[in-house]
């Protein structure tokens, strides 16, 4: 389900829109929010509710690692694309689960017309890093 309306939305992220992800912000066209769900005191994996305005993606990335590593996706509010270099876009609905395996690049973000949430799972392995790329350009986006 579509939302164009913030209040609206709010009461469906069931884990909440976040703080400005402004650490990363540089990596995103759009704003975009973060709500850490554990810690690295608290468990071998990291999770987080990444909340997208309409419109808002990350940019081309890649999740490497010497061993295991990668990025577990799964949705939770809203609606939104996933994307593999070489590959058609994935609509993200609630309940949607992506895999993302160590070294393949893609990005992912909201629809044009709604606010859209993941919870994002850092898959846990050896030497984890995230090269971020070029952005996901208006042309190729609006082609959606």
């Amino acid at each position: 389900m579509k939302y164009l309306d913030k209040k609206e939305f709010d009461r469906i992220n069931m884990f909440g829109t976040g703080m400005p992800n402004e650490e990363y912000a540089q990596y995103f066209i759009g704003e975009s929010y973060l709500k850490p769900l554990t810690t690295s005191e608290e468990s071998p994996i990291f999770m987080a509710n990444v909340t997208f305005e309409p419109g808002c993606r990350n940019n081309w990335h890649i999740h490497h690692a010497d061993q295991g590593g990668g990025q577990i996706l799964i949705c939770i509010a809203g609606e939104g694309w996933y994307q593999e270099e070489g590959k058609p876009a994935i609509e993200l609905v609630p309940g949607t689960i992506i895999e993302i395996p160590a070294g393949v690049k893609h990005w992912h973000g909201a629809k044009a017309d709604t606010w859209f949430s993941h919870i994002a799972l850092e898959v846990p392995g050896e030497n984890c890093r995230s090269e971020w790329l070029e952005p996901v350009s208006d042309e190729q986006y609006n082609m959606l």
